[in-house]
């Protein structure tokens, strides 16, 4: 059987490695290439893949975004988070958002394949880090607002001060589509869904 797969990833050149590792397994066939979450969610509805090889940090919409509409729209099929970052709040969102797997880009073929064949079959994969990762977050206590990160904190700190995305993505030197995955977090982890609820979540529970 060939297992169709599409890619979610903002970098040419990564999709592009991405489709030669792709080809050395012949039961595997590409259908597809999206530049951001946004265009994956739409793609998924198009060619119907049966696997979605998904980076996380995209603009216009993250991947833990579009994994979970995917997850939510299309449950039969699988996302496999493929990414650089190992951070505690990216693997559990991911996790969460319904992700069959989670992945570092640095990933060998072989590896790859197997891991989307474990996908179809119901079994998921974890690269080393994203298990360390669930390993610790295991025994570490659950206090309101413990999940942040520093650089959540950081965004969370500019939004107490007013500033809006633009103007946080100046302060800390990071790109837009960046700030908007953090304040997505921020969000969840504090159980809000306006700026000005993370704002008053903030102050009465000190965390900034």
């Amino acid at each position: 059987m060939t297992i169709k797969i599409l890619l979610a990833d903002d970098h040419a050149v990564v999709r592009s490695g991405l489709s030669k590792y792709l080809l050395v397994n012949k039961d595997l066939e590409l259908v597809g290439e999206a530049n951001d979450g946004a265009e994956a969610v739409t793609l998924v509805g198009l060619h119907k893949p049966d696997v979605v090889l998904m980076d996380l940090l995209m603009p216009v919409m993250d991947g833990i975004s579009a994994t979970r509409e995917i997850h939510q729209k299309y449950p039969q099929v699988k996302v496999i988070v493929l990414t650089s970052f190992s951070e505690q709040n990216m693997v559990q969102g991911a996790l969460q958002a319904g992700a069959a797997g989670y992945l570092q880009k640095n990933v060998t073929a072989v590896e790859l394949g197997n891991a989307i064949r474990s996908a179809m079959s119901g079994r998921m994969t974890l690269s080393p880090e994203a298990a360390q990762v669930l390993a610790n977050s295991i025994s570490q206590p659950h206090l309101p607002g413990n999940e942040l990160t520093e650089r959540e904190r950081d965004v969370l700190r500019c939004i107490v001060d007013g500033l809006n995305n633009n103007e946080i993505a100046e302060k800390l030197v990071i790109s837009l589509g960046t700030v908007k995955f953090h304040v997505s977090n921020i969000f969840q982890k504090l159980g809000v869904e306006s700026r000005v609820a993370a704002v008053k979540a903030a102050i009465e529970q000190k965390l900034v």
